[in-house]
């Protein structure tokens, strides 16, 4: 069984990254349950997706440290679900911040990420700026899940979820989508 947990900002994409994973084990034949929990998302508050894919499972929801692998689009987020990481799990983070609606204050993401580097074993960490710029600002969740698969977190390749993008966005949204999932093979770092 693989545990996923998709952390993020309302905006960020965590559902589509979660239904393209969905729909991805699906095909390849494996047991997909899942749970959103979206809340203000739609103020830019926190978005959280669990995705369990295996063979019979009981429950939607990970329970804590029992993440294999966590997508974290905003490293606060990321922060806030170190919890929930197995010990030996997979965390791949974004390092951009999305500050909270309507805050002034200017929000430290290198104590952040030093803080995640301390609690997290296996952390590969992305770079937002590079991914827009290469990518375009859309392509953040899709070129981290293009991570995730590229690293071996889920039991998936990269043309898989290239499949699920063509059935969930259609051929000419899916061929945007393509590059960004590769795009983060070549930028890995722990």
């Amino acid at each position: 069984m693989t545990d996923c947990l998709i952390v993020g900002v309302g905006g960020q994409g965590t559902i589509l990254a979660s239904r393209l994973i969905g729909t991805a084990a699906l095909k390849l034949g494996f047991d997909v349950l899942g749970s959103e929990t979206i809340g203000m998302a739609q103020r830019g508050g926190c978005v959280t997706s669990h995705v369990r894919i295996g063979r019979g499972i009981d429950s939607p929801l990970i329970p804590r440290r029992g993440a294999d692998v966590i997508l974290a689009f905003e490293p606060f987020e990321a922060a806030r679900a170190v919890s929930y990481i197995k010990p030996d799990g997979v965390m791949i983070a974004c390092d951009g911040v999305v500050p909270p609606a309507g805050s002034s204050e200017v929000c430290d993401a290198d104590a952040v990420l030093r803080y995640l580097r301390s609690a997290v074993a296996n952390l590969y960490v992305l770079s937002g700026r590079e991914i827009t710029e290469n990518c375009g600002a859309r392509s953040l969740n899709i070129a981290i899940l293009g991570a995730a698969v590229s690293c071996g977190a889920l039991p998936m390749s990269i043309e898989d979820i290239e499949g699920a993008l063509v059935e969930r966005l259609g051929p000419s949204r899916a061929e945007a989508n393509k590059a960004a999932l590769r795009f983060a093979r070549t930028r890995l770092s722990a």
